[in-house]
C-alpha cells in the first residue's frame, strides 16, 4: 500500500519559516522523484519544487520561479522522507502543499506523479 504522510503545516507570520516533511512507504520509497505542490481555491495545483536522486551521489533540484532563495527541498532516502524548508514566507504561500511521488521525468506537473499526500496547509499572515 502506498501512503505519503505529511506534517509539519500551520500559521506563521510574514517572514517565518516552516519545515514540512513527507513520509513515504510502500512503493513510493523506491521512488527516484519526489515533490511538493500546492493548491489554492480556484486554482491548479503548480510545482513548488522537485527533487531527483541519481545513480551516485548526484542530486537534481528545480524550483518554481515564485519560491527561488526561499525555500529548500532536500530528500533523506535513509528514512524515505522529503523536506520542504521554508523561509521568508510571503501571503502568497498560503496555499494546502501536496507532497508527490513517483515520476519517471521529475517534472513540476500535476500530470507526471503518480502519488499524492494528502495535503497540510499553510497559511501565512499578514
Amino acid at each position: 500500500q502506498v501512503l505519503l504522510v505529511e506534517s509539519g503545516g500551520g500559521s506563521v507570520q510574514t517572514g517565518g519559516s516552516l519545515r514540512l516533511s513527507c513520509v513515504a512507504s510502500g512503493v513510493a520509497t523506491s521512488s527516484r522523484c519526489m515533490g511538493w505542490f500546492r493548491q489554492v481555491p480556484g486554482k491548479e495545483r503548480e510545482g513548488v519544487a522537485t527533487i531527483l536522486t541519481g545513480r551516485g551521489p548526484i542530486v537534481y533540484s528545480y524550483y518554481a520561479d515564485s519560491v527561488k532563495g526561499r525555500f529548500t527541498i532536500s530528500r533523506d532516502n535513509a528514512k524515505n522522507t522529503v523536506y520542504l524548508q521554508m523561509d521568508g514566507l510571503k501571503p502568497e504561500d498560503t496555499a494546502l502543499y501536496y507532497c508527490a511521488a513517483d515520476s519517471i521525468q521529475c517534472r513540476p506537473s500535476r500530470a507526471d506523479f503518480n502519488y499524492w499526500g494528502q495535503g497540510t496547509q499553510i497559511t501565512v499572515s499578514s
